[in-house]
């Protein structure tokens, strides 16, 4: 991809990729609704010949959002997790894995519950922010490496570059999910990794009202790798609708904008809880944003901004975290993240309760974890609903 001459990542949220409606002059993208697509003569077509394989709005928000990522191509998906599952499509029966330890539960769920047994893969679990670890699991035979950074829930920073570097040097494909970051924040395929993926229900969208998910290529990866990705998506049929197309092209519109006040009001947030940590009753308060966070200098090199996840762990437990959970009002108990509105979560019984309670303990997800997705409303409001809440 030429990237001279390349207007901000402001400017081409908007428009890149779009032009106006050649035939109505239209400057929003039209949602094109057809199945089938009239042919011109045996060979011949317009660029489309059926919805599965190809369309025009659907095309138009792929490559925005693979010009968001500095990426060769960008395919769209109906969620992150059939996202997720098609890029695996791409090993063999039997590929060596070696996947970060604090993953999001439904990619954990994926690799170790299905993939395992549908296609014989031999995964490996290891601490992503620890790069000497990955360097000792990976070996020749490792067909890919599969992270996300900052990782869900523990916030845990992943050396992008260092890890890029491991994958390249025993040939495995490096995945990695940014669905916490968005293109705005960090684009992990300039710092040379070969996937990006991400759970565009969260921040691309960041209205809560729709799912898709995300994944583009580098231009440094064979283009067999490209053009396989396309062809399983196709096979597979898991491809985003055209009005989710058009409502997740117009949610990137204001990406930058909601990001950078997400990442205000979280940062804000985290520091009040750190500025409290006693007497909120708190044993430990995570945020790349904060000086003493364990990955903060990784996370000042290689992103923009700090995101708008804090985590947070109570003491008392989970039933400590319960009662914290009921009595927030702005911040709205429920799964996800990335919407306007900011939510609160449990995730060792929500989002990653299929993963063993061991497994759990050992990624350092306790009872008395709570997430929290800061959302775009007004800070003081924010800080206002938590100290009621820890009252």
């Amino acid at each position: 991809m030429d990237k001279s001459n390349r207007h901000a990542f402001e400017t081409r949220a908007i428009h890149a990729a779009q032009e106006p409606d050649p035939q109505t002059g239209a400057v929003v993208t039209p949602i094109v609704q057809a199945s089938t697509f009239v042919q011109d003569g045996i060979g011949e077509n317009r660029g489309y010949i059926y919805a599965r394989a190809g369309n025009p709005t659907r095309d138009t928000v792929s490559k925005c959002i693979a010009d968001l990522e500095g990426a060769e191509a960008g395919f769209v998906f109906p969620t992150g997790l059939s996202a997720a599952a098609t890029i695996l499509e791409l090993l063999d029966a039997g590929a060596h894995v070696v996947a970060h330890g604090d993953l999001y539960g439904g990619i954990h769920r994926l690799l170790t519950q299905v993939r395992i047994r549908s296609a014989g893969f031999n995964v490996t679990f290891v601490d992503f922010s620890d790069t000497d670890a990955v360097r000792t699991a990976t070996t020749k035979q490792t067909a890919m490496l599969w992270y996300e950074t900052p990782s869900n829930p523990t916030l845990r920073i992943v050396d992008i570059a260092a890890i890029s570097q491991i994958g390249r040097e025993v040939g495995a494909l490096t995945v990695c999910d940014n669905t916490f970051c968005s293109p705005y924040l960090q684009n992990p395929l300039a710092l040379g990794a070969d996937i990006v993926m991400h759970s565009a229900t969260k921040f691309l969208c960041g209205h809560s009202d729709m799912m898709a998910g995300v994944a583009c290529v580098a231009s440094h990866v064979p283009a067999e790798i490209t053009e396989r990705l396309g062809f399983l998506q196709n096979s597979v049929g898991a491809v985003l609708s055209p009005v989710d197309s058009a409502q997740l092209l117009r949610s990137v519109k204001t990406l930058p904008v909601r990001m950078d006040r997400h990442s205000t009001n979280a940062r804000a947030v985290a520091e009040h809880f750190a500025e409290n940590r006693d007497r909120f009753g708190l044993s430990d308060v995570r945020y790349p944003g904060l000086p003493d966070h364990p990955g903060h200098e990784i996370a000042a090199r290689q992103m923009r901004d700090f995101g708008a996840i804090v985590t947070i762990c109570v003491n008392g437990g989970e039933e400590r975290a319960n009662e914290v959970l009921k009595r927030t009002s702005l911040f709205q108990f429920a799964v996800s993240l990335g919407g306007v509105e900011s939510l609160i979560q449990h995730p060792a019984s929500l989002t990653h309760k299929t993963i063993p309670e061991a497994e759990r303990a050992a990624a350092g997800i306790s009872g008395g974890m709570i997430r929290l997705s800061v959302g775009i409303e007004h800070v003081n409001d924010l800080i206002a609903d938590l100290e009621e809440a820890f009252r």
